[in-house]
């Protein structure tokens, strides 16, 4: 009996890996099998747990130089994904902006959001950096709940995406997610120079104004997107807009933390 239950579970396995999987990204780099991610996420899990605990006894490190070759490379990479998305699904008149069916073919358009969803997804496991320069500049108060759900969770989330639907609607959380970054990375990119920038960083709440706006954008299209249907799999909008939600309400506590009190305080301080 118990035999036979391992064979069934190595059965089901197999189906949802190879059957149910994209065969056009199948053997890209990190996407066969959820080993390689799911190692990664446990490494990354554990150094930021054991990182701070490290650094406890040394001297914070002075990152100026790489932090800005970093940030420089993320405003790149995130540059070039929005130009992706926006040629192959925004300004492309056969692409359906209400939505858009998943396309296994070979076909070049289909082809490429296939490749920028591997990108993407890849960038997401670079940005385990954010939490590296964190721990080795020790500013630990930056490692947030919030900062290690967001970094943890979305590189599985995209691995789900590169294997089983790099195309169709999972386009939009590439193309609206790579302009946040953009943005937010050119800033990361000015405060690494140091305070000399900091009068030019009036603008940072903004960012989490429109990473909120985004969040509420993509929900309230896979809402209709459920509604309308098109082919897309459903379970895997259901699971994003649950997926959704939750950074949503994590973003705007945040804001709200940042934010709205340091104002109410100020105000307070003002009378």
């Amino acid at each position: 009996m118990k035999m036979t239950t391992i064979t069934e579970v190595r059965r089901f396995y197999r189906y949802v890996m190879d059957d149910m999987s994209d065969p056009r990204t199948q053997d890209w780099f990190m996407v066969r099998s959820p080993a390689p991610i799911l190692l990664s996420i446990g490494v990354y899990l554990y150094l930021v747990k054991l990182g701070p605990v490290w650094m406890k006894s040394r001297k914070a490190y002075d990152l100026k130089n790489p932090m800005i070759v970093y940030n420089c490379c993320m405003v790149l990479l995130s540059m070039y994904m929005f130009y992706e998305t926006l040629m192959a699904a925004w300004f492309n008149a056969d692409f359906s902006k209400q939505c858009q069916p998943m396309d296994y073919s070979n076909d070049p358009n289909a082809l490429r959001i296939a490749n920028v969803i591997w990108v993407y997804y890849i960038s997401k496991l670079v940005e385990f950096l954010d939490t590296a320069f964190f721990v080795l500049r020790k500013k630990n108060n930056q490692i947030t709940f919030l900062h290690v759900y967001h970094h943890a969770a979305m590189p599985f989330w995209y691995w789900l995406g590169a294997k089983f639907v790099p195309g169709g609607e999972s386009y939009l959380v590439v193309s609206l997610n790579s302009f946040i970054h953009s943005i937010m990375y050119t800033y990361y990119l000015l405060a690494a120079f140091g305070p000399s920038m900091q009068k030019y960083l009036w603008w940072k709440k903004y960012m989490t104004k429109l990473q909120l706006v985004q969040f509420a954008w993509f929900l309230l299209h896979s809402i209709q997107v459920l509604y309308v249907g098109c082919g897309f799999p459903r379970a895997y909008i259901v699971c994003q807009c649950l997926f959704t939600i939750s950074q949503f309400v994590l973003f705007l506590n945040f804001y709200q933390q940042t934010y709205t009190k340091s104002n109410k305080t100020e105000t307070g301080k003002r009378k």
